[in-house]
């Protein structure tokens, strides 16, 4: 029962924004196999990640996020474009370009959201994990649902751009590079403001967050809008 209730801030979030997107998919709906390997999918680039993360010590570009807000601005500002958003971004990329776009049923553009922020999920679920300890339950429950929807905004970027061009049989390489370069600098962005003044950064990255947010509910109903007329 304690490992339930520890498991729960987590588990709970994932399965609310899993139904969520499910039901968004509504016309044409993926197959829950599918939803459930790319949710492992994103598990895995977490600890992919982390890896990136970890290799960066090895170089001697590992630092401190926190100790960086305390002592020099700028160099927060160059990790978080420079590392932070790019190495989160890109090992949620990578499993998207690799298995994702070979699904039979990967045939429609909003699947390019939907699987992104089904990656976006597996992701998350593991950063929580990672921060549990660390935080108390009222903290832990807020993380749970404010994290996962951060990595779905920032992943939906590149699976939209990307996805529509696969399905137009144009090259994704433009796609590819264009979106994943916003996605990171937008996410660094995000982490740069959160991280230097947590108090006064939260309002703005909260503006940040509904801008992207609301760009993305004009997208789905659009597409929700062409499903419809076709069918």
């Amino acid at each position: 029962m304690e490992h339930l209730l520890l498991a729960a801030p987590i588990a709970v979030p994932v399965l609310f924004w899993a139904v969520y997107h499910y039901h968004k998919d509504r016309h044409l709906p993926e197959p829950v196999g599918y939803l459930a390997f790319t949710f492992a999918l994103g598990i895995a680039a977490a600890w992919f990640s982390t890896a990136l993360y970890s290799g960066l010590g090895f170089v001697g570009l590992r630092f401190d996020a926190g100790y960086l807000a305390d002592t020099n601005t700028w160099a927060l500002l160059a990790y978080s474009l420079l590392a932070i958003g790019p190495i989160e971004e890109l090992a949620k990329l990578l499993p998207f370009l690799i298995f994702v776009l070979r699904f039979k049923d990967f045939d429609e553009p909003m699947d390019g959201i939907i699987y992104a922020s089904f990656i976006a999920l597996g992701y998350a679920a593991i950063e929580n994990w990672q921060y549990l300890e660390y935080l108390t339950t009222t903290e832990a429950l807020a993380r749970g649902f404010a994290s996962p929807v951060i990595h779905i905004l920032f992943a939906s970027i590149w699976g939209h751009w990307i996805g529509r061009a696969y399905l137009a049989g144009r090259s994704i390489v433009p796609a590819t590079i264009a979106s994943l370069a916003i996605a990171a600098g937008l996410h660094g962005l995000y982490d740069f403001v959160v991280i230097l003044n947590p108090r006064l950064g939260l309002p703005i990255a909260a503006l940040l967050i509904l801008a992207m947010w609301l760009w993305r509910l004009k997208v789905l109903r659009a597409m929700h809008k062409a499903a419809s007329q076709e069918r």
